[in-house]
């Protein structure tokens, strides 16, 4: 066993690193050193002003990619500890990251390290320092690369917090898509005590918003829950009391099922609004993070499944729920599923992971890898 067998050290190392999206720090050459250390061939991957890694072991299919990103969000206000230093207190490791998704990363690492040098095929990580910005310039232009020089991948884990209580709770296998809308209504500025003389857009937007709010979207499907509309501001930009505002503004987030496309949708909502607003000056732009997309029931679910039933003693729930991630660009190329830590922290103030959720999802990770390359 080599020191890289456990995951707290090089877990402590990467929460150590601030690196607040997309800003690296210094973390993936953290994680470069260590995958050398195991014998990975890396390659330093900078798009923009963003920073990723691929690295890869062996040449041999199948190509079993572990995938995830070192970029962490603002540590925000409301900590007992330093957020960065990655303090361990009564066999508890707190820092930014720490579930979110660096204690991930580090127990696929340890994984690795414990696994038989005799394993069939390759093992390849993914790394981006762009996943939880805009994602523009990391897993998405890597992918690309790949591409470019023939290389693929034959299944893909995406260490993403997927517990909303215990580990082992559930897998994701799918995600809803994601839509977010700007619905801007025009009118004409005018005096409050002569509304006659203006042209109101508040009404219009409110129609338009009970519209867009009246019924539910569907009922959601087999494998998906219900879609939602939910609404994110309602602005007008408009300091004073005794004027009629020139112009009113909305923006929404739609998350759906595999009932709908973000082309769907978009032609939804515009022959809505205009059902509402007849004739109304009003612009509508949309921008789409991602579609839904749901991962076939095979050999690769099933291996994954089957290893948490065996460390664990729990069948996971196979779940589409919560938000996006970077699943959404890999689930063009291969097979993907996620499975990482318990998310009752992330983004929060003190996250943290208990050592023995760090350790059993090692031996997770280890068994998925020994059912899917072979011990």
């Amino acid at each position: 066993m080599t020191e890289l067998s456990n995951p707290l050290g090089l877990a402590q190392r990467l929460i150590q690193r601030r690196s607040i999206t997309p800003q690296d720090d210094g973390c993936l050459d953290v994680l470069k050193g260590a995958l050398e250390s195991l014998g990975f061939i890396c390659f330093d991957l900078s798009f923009a002003d963003v920073r990723n890694l691929y690295a890869r072991r062996g040449t041999a299919a199948p190509n079993f990619c572990f995938a995830g990103h070192t970029d962490v969000v603002p540590p925000g206000q409301g900590w007992s500890v330093e957020p960065f230093e990655a303090k361990l207190i009564d066999d508890v490791l707190f820092g930014r990251g720490a579930v979110d998704m660096k204690g991930a990363i580090a127990a696929f690492v340890s994984a690795v390290a414990r696994l038989p040098a005799t394993h069939s095929g390759s093992i390849s990580f993914l790394i981006t320092g762009d996943e939880e910005g805009r994602a523009t310039h990391g897993t998405v232009k890597v992918l690309d690369w790949l591409k470019e020089r023939g290389e693929p991948l034959d299944c893909c884990l995406v260490g993403e917090p997927t517990n909303p209580r215990a580990l082992g709770d559930a897998v994701k296998v799918g995600r809803r898509g994601s839509l977010n809308a700007k619905l801007t209504v025009l009118g004409q500025q005018g005096h409050a005590a002569y509304p006659h003389l203006a042209d109101n857009p508040l009404p219009r937007l409110v129609r338009m918003l009970q519209a867009l709010t009246a019924e539910p979207l569907d009922k959601g499907s087999d494998c998906f829950e219900p879609s939602t509309v939910s609404l994110t501001t309602i602005d007008t930009g408009n300091p004073a009391t005794n004027v009629i505002p020139a112009w009113t503004k909305a923006g929404f987030n739609i998350r759906f099922s595999d009932r709908h496309s973000s082309a769907s949708l978009e032609g939804w909502l515009r022959a809505l609004f205009a059902t509402a607003d007849p004739g109304g000056n009003w612009q509508l732009e949309i921008e789409v993070s991602g579609e839904s997309f749901l991962t076939p029931q095979g050999p690769f679910v099933d291996a994954v499944c089957q290893a948490i039933e065996d460390v664990l003693g729990k069948k996971p729930e196979r779940s589409t729920s919560g938000g996006t991630s970077d699943a959404r660009f890999i689930t063009h190329h291969c097979p993907v599923i996620e499975f990482g830590l318990g998310g009752a922290t992330m983004h929060k103030a003190d996250e943290k992971v208990s050592l023995s959720d760090l350790e059993n999802l090692t031996r997770v990770y280890l068994r998925i890898l020994e059912r899917v390359l072979g011990p």
